[in-house]
């Protein structure tokens, strides 16, 4: 078997002359260094796709030799799904953006990430919905969600997908949109890359001159008046406001309150409605002010190492209360290291009034996602890294009382089939009839986690491994 591998990766390279990465080679090393440090076996090759025609043939040699598959877009994923032991498809140089301002629509090619689109529409006056990260990329933020400070008054991301190009399983390239490949289309929309290759977008644009935003840091010791303060103000407030928290520990080991409040309304009347975030405490750090929306996306930039190992946890809860916020301070009050860290993201208004059953998202209620990261060194002992995954799961566990069914598939990892199958809601069965239907042979398994599907035959589980 061996030998066909290399065979196969022999005459892919000759195929793609300058285009296909081994062990040892720049290009290889470039690629491979993605955002958490990857801990299962690297690939045998990258392949540095230019175009469809590429991803067709890095889709067939890995199905030629019968070795994994994997699509690395951003590379933003914490349980390293961009990589697998087999081929990689290399997304990451295709990255243009063509922006209509017609029509208010963005091409984008699938290896773009965030930072990438908003470099194109901000010096418009326009914005697209993406996550809060510029690093991240937006084919992967948008097949599972896209939570960010937009979400609100333009719902997530996948609500603002019109169009994707993907090349199948088989080698076909097809358009899903709302009237054609429609299943398809629904699919994308929430059940990640499981279906296909998405090698060029099209989204929704908006209208968005500037945003007010910024960071308010707060001392640990005002935690609970801040965060319970930031819950009443996000209770009542419109579509066009939200807040999004970080509880974390600095690199000087003290934790600290992050509040990065965001006014996508009129100008004029953005100062007054955030007012009532500064009299929450006594911030020591106060950067909010008007900005392009792409300077929302760099507030966290400074939060973002590269290279780190990374254990993740997340829940959804229906609001923050004074039971949450509590269990949120004692979580970071115990935090393994400084790279511990609990983030909240929005979710309401206009991602609340979608139908359900418009999109493959099995979650349209208001709620609040919950993020629990811990990251350190890639030179930890093994018990500094059992502690880190303890206190992430931990930490989880603690808002268990109050938690919500399932958890952001974006988020979650391998392994656990129950919260997976809970986070879809009632699209559990059709999403396994579509993958049947695409992906009979579930070439792309690197993707985000799949419900488990019951055939009258046996038990197959189409998930990320």
């Amino acid at each position: 078997m061996t030998n066909i591998i290399e065979t196969t990766l022999r005459r892919l390279a000759a195929q793609l002359p300058g285009q296909v990465s081994r062990p040892g080679d720049s290009g290889y090393a470039a690629a491979t260094a993605i955002w958490a440090k990857p801990v299962r076996p690297m690939p045998r090759a990258v392949v540095h796709c230019r175009g469809t025609a590429d991803v067709q043939a890095a889709i067939r040699a890995a199905r030629e030799c019968q070795v994994s598959l994997s699509v690395r877009g951003g590379g933003h994923d914490w349980a390293g799904r961009a990589l697998c032991d087999g081929i990689v498809v290399d997304l990451s140089g295709m990255k243009d953006v063509v922006v209509h301002s017609g029509n208010r629509t963005a091409q984008i090619l699938g290896g773009a990430r965030a930072s990438d689109l908003l470099a194109a529409t901000d010096p418009l006056g326009l914005a697209a919905v993406t996550g809060s990260c510029g690093a991240v990329g937006m084919a992967g933020l948008t097949l599972g969600g896209g939570y960010g400070a937009l979400t609100g008054r333009f719902g997530l991301a996948l609500d603002n997908l019109l169009a994707a190009e993907v090349v199948l399983a088989d080698g076909r390239i097809v358009t899903a949109k709302h009237d054609r490949e429609e299943e398809l289309f629904w699919a994308l929309r929430g059940g990640g890359g499981n279906f296909g290759v998405v090698t060029a977008m099209q989204h929704r644009l908006h209208e968005l001159p500037s945003i007010r935003s910024g960071m308010l840091l707060f001392a640990f010791a005002e935690a609970k008046a801040v965060l319970e303060g930031c819950a009443e103000i996000a209770a009542s407030a419109p579509d066009e406001l939200s807040v999004q928290l970080a509880v974390a520990v600095g690199p000087d080991g003290a934790p600290a309150v992050m509040v990065v409040p965001s006014r996508c309304g009129r100008p004029e009347e953005g100062e007054a409605r955030l007012a009532p975030f500064f009299r929450l405490g006594t911030p020591l750090v106060n950067s909010v002010s008007a900005m392009p929306y792409g300077g929302r996306l760099a507030i966290f930039e400074s939060l973002i190492v590269n290279g780190r190992r990374t254990f993740m946890e997340t829940c959804w809860l229906p609001r923050l209360d004074s039971a949450s916020t509590g269990a949120l301070i004692q979580a970071i009050a115990t935090a393994a290291s400084p790279g511990c860290a609990i983030v909240t993201h929005e979710f309401r208004g206009a991602a609340s009034r979608v139908p359900v059953e418009a999109t493959a998202f099995g979650h349209r209620r208001d709620h609040v996602l919950v993020e629990i990261l811990a990251s350190f060194a890639d030179n930890t002992d093994k018990l500094e890294e059992q502690r880190h995954r303890q206190w992430a799961l931990a930490s989880r566990q603690a808002f268990d009382g109050s938690a919500l069914p399932g958890g952001y598939p974006n988020l979650l990892g391998p392994g656990d089939p129950d919260r997976v199958a809970k986070s879809y809601g009632p699209h559990a069965e059709r999403l396994s009839r579509a993958k049947q239907q695409y992906d009979p042979t579930n070439v792309f398994c690197s993707a985000i986690p799949l419900p488990v599907r019951q055939d009258s035959q046996r038990r197959v589980r189409f998930a990320a491994h």
